[in-house]
């Protein structure tokens, strides 16, 4: 009975020893099964990270196309002064960038397309901005250029009325140029561009002449350009610090009003030209 009691003692503590070697040896073959499994979900958290960099990435780009605005702008007029009050989709206060040496660019024009102003409003209280401005009775349309802090934002139309003469927008009648030499203050400028196409890059080339402008609002010009509705908004720079050439691209054919805005002499020219863009 001993010895049998012995036998089986020593035969558990072999298979003991077996199966501890055996799976000694799969283990330095194979890793880890928690190991693998830790990493493939590290893989997967990686991966997701990336994917949401790439979409935040995304959005940063298309934020200028983006037709859904967390800051509303309230534009009204009264006694030869402009009043902008900002509000964020929380009804706070939202805090500006400066964009070209300013926190706002506030651009009016009247319904005809024929009067136009490039300001910026100063700072009067929390969100409000305000401009002394003299304005005959029309209909204006106003363009609220700001780069709100961690905050989409698209410039959209605002209409606004001053007297009680009012003119719808859209019926200007505007006909396209057919001499793109322009001149203002004694200075000229010419607008060479050979042909305007919709969905593809416009290379808008001003031809100075003779002068070189002086840096205006942190740039050496400045173009913006409307639909004849007065609805598409546009605001380009130059490609170059020493180049007055702007690129701009139109989503849709129609007739576009553009303002290039150079400073020559410490006086800025702001040369208006209609164009066909087919």
């Amino acid at each position: 009975m001993k010895n049998s009691i012995m036998i089986w003692a020593v035969s558990a503590i072999v298979y003991l020893g077996i199966v501890i070697a055996g799976y000694s040896v799969y283990a330095s073959i194979n890793p880890k099964s928690g190991e693998h499994n830790n990493h493939t979900t590290t893989t997967t958290e990686q991966e997701e990270e990336s994917i949401n960099h790439q979409h935040s990435h995304q959005d940063h780009e298309n934020h200028g196309a983006n037709t859904t605005s967390e800051v509303t702008p309230k534009v009204s007029y009264a006694n030869g002064e402009i009043t902008i009050e900002l509000k964020d989709k929380n009804n706070h206060v939202p805090e500006l960038e400066v964009s070209h040496e300013k926190n706002m660019h506030f651009i009016v024009v009247s319904s005809d397309l024929k009067e136009y102003h490039h300001l910026h409003p100063e700072k009067k209280g929390d969100g409000i901005y305000q401009q002394k401005v003299s304005l005959v009775g029309n209909s204006y349309k106003a363009f609220v250029d700001i780069k709100p802090k961690g905050l989409q934002y698209s410039v959209m139309p605002i209409e606004f009325h001053v007297g009680e003469t009012h003119h719808e927008h859209g019926v200007n009648e505007l006909v396209a140029d057919s001499d793109f030499t322009k001149t203002i203050n004694g200075q000229t400028v010419e607008l060479t561009t050979e042909s305007f196409e919709v969905n593809k890059e416009i290379t808008l080339n001003f031809d100075v002449k003779d002068a070189k402008p002086e840096p205006h609002l942190g740039a050496l010009g400045h173009v913006v350009v409307l639909d004849e509705d007065g609805e598409k908004y546009i605001h380009v720079h130059p490609v170059a610090d020493d180049k007055t050439v702007f690129d701009t691209q139109f989503d849709k054919p129609g007739i576009y009003k553009l303002w290039a805005e150079f400073k020559f002499g410490g006086q800025v020219n702001i040369y208006p030209f209609v164009i066909e863009v087919k």
